[in-house]
C-alpha cells in the first residue's frame, strides 16, 4: 500500500523523532484498513484484545503503522472504560506517539471520546498540563476539545490554558489556540473575557488560534487590546 513520498519529510513535517517513517499510504487507506481489521475479529475480540493489537503497532516507527492501531482501537469505542486511560498515557509519556499527528488522533479518537462518557476523568487528563513531556502536556489541551466544544468542562479547559501560557513550545501554544477557539464556539463571550483579562500572558500564536471565529473587526480588536497591555505590562 505504500505510495512513493518524494522529497516530503515526514519527520520535520509532523514534527517527530528524526527515525519517524512515512508509508505515504494515506489517511482513507488507513482508516478502511481498520475497519477491515475490525469486521474480520469483531465477534471475537474484546475492548482488551483491540488494546493488546494497538499496543503492538503504536511502538512501530512508521506514522501509518500507529495511525492503523489507534483507528483500530477507535472502533471499540463503545466498550471504552477509566482502565484505558493510564495506557494511552503511557503511549504519549514514552514517545510513542513522538508527533503531533499520533498525538491528536490518540486525543481526538481515545481519549476525548472517553472524557464524553466517563466526565469525571476530566479533572485527570487536564492535570497532565505539568507533565514533563511535551506530547502528555499537548495532550492535556486537545483532549478537552471534544468536551469544550460541546460546552462541557469549560472550567477545567480555562484551568489548562493559563497554566499553559508560559510553556515555550510552539506546539502547545498552538494546541492551547485550537483548545480555546473550540471552547469559544460553545460561549463566545466567556472566551472574549477571558482573552481580555489574561491577554498579557497569552502567547501571539495561541492568541491567532483562539480569535479565528470572531469577526473581522472583532479580531482586530483583541489583537490590538492586548497588544497594547503587554506592551504597557
Amino acid at each position: 500500500m505504500a505510495r512513493p513520498a518524494g522529497e516530503f519529510d515526514a519527520s520535520r513535517y509532523f514534527r517527530g523523532a528524526q527515525n519517524l517513517g512515512f508509508y505515504n499510504v494515506g489517511a482513507s487507506r488507513v482508516r478502511a484498513l481498520a475497519t477491515a481489521i475490525y469486521r474480520q475479529h469483531k465477534d471475537a475480540w474484546t475492548v482488551d484484545d483491540a488494546l493488546a493489537f494497538a499496543d503492538a503497532l503504536i511502538v512501530d516507527r512508521y506514522l501509518d503503522v500507529k495511525a492503523v492501531g489507534v483507528e483500530l482501537m477507535a472502533r471499540y469505542r463503545k466498550a471504552f472504560v477509566p482502565r484505558l486511560l493510564p495506557a494511552w498515557k503511557r503511549w504519549l509519556a514514552n514517545d510513542h506517539s513522538d508527533n503531533w499527528a499520533t498525538t491528536d488522533s490518540i486525543c481526538g479518537s481515545l481519549i476525548g471520546p472517553l472524557l464524553l462518557s466517563r466526565p469525571a476523568l476530566v479533572k485527570t487528563v487536564a492535570s497532565w498540563r505539568t507533565h514533563r513531556n511535551m506530547w502528555v502536556r499537548r495532550a492535556s489541551a486537545v483532549s478537552l476539545i471534544p468536551s469544550a466544544r460541546q460546552g462541557l468542562a469549560l472550567d477545567q479547559t480555562y484551568r489548562v490554558a493559563v497554566a499553559l501560557h508560559r510553556d515555550p513550545e510552539d506546539l502547545i501554544q498552538k494546541a492551547v489556540g485550537w483548545m480555546l477557539r473550540e471552547a469559544g464556539k460553545a460561549d463566545g463571550l466567556r472566551l472574549e473575557r477571558y482573552l481580555r483579562k489574561h491577554g498579557p500572558l497569552i502567547p501571539r500564536t495561541t492568541l491567532r488560534y483562539a480569535i479565528e471565529r470572531f469577526p473581522i473587526a472583532k479580531r482586530r480588536e483583541l489583537l490590538g487590546v492586548t497588544r497594547a497591555r503587554l506592551t504597557n505590562s
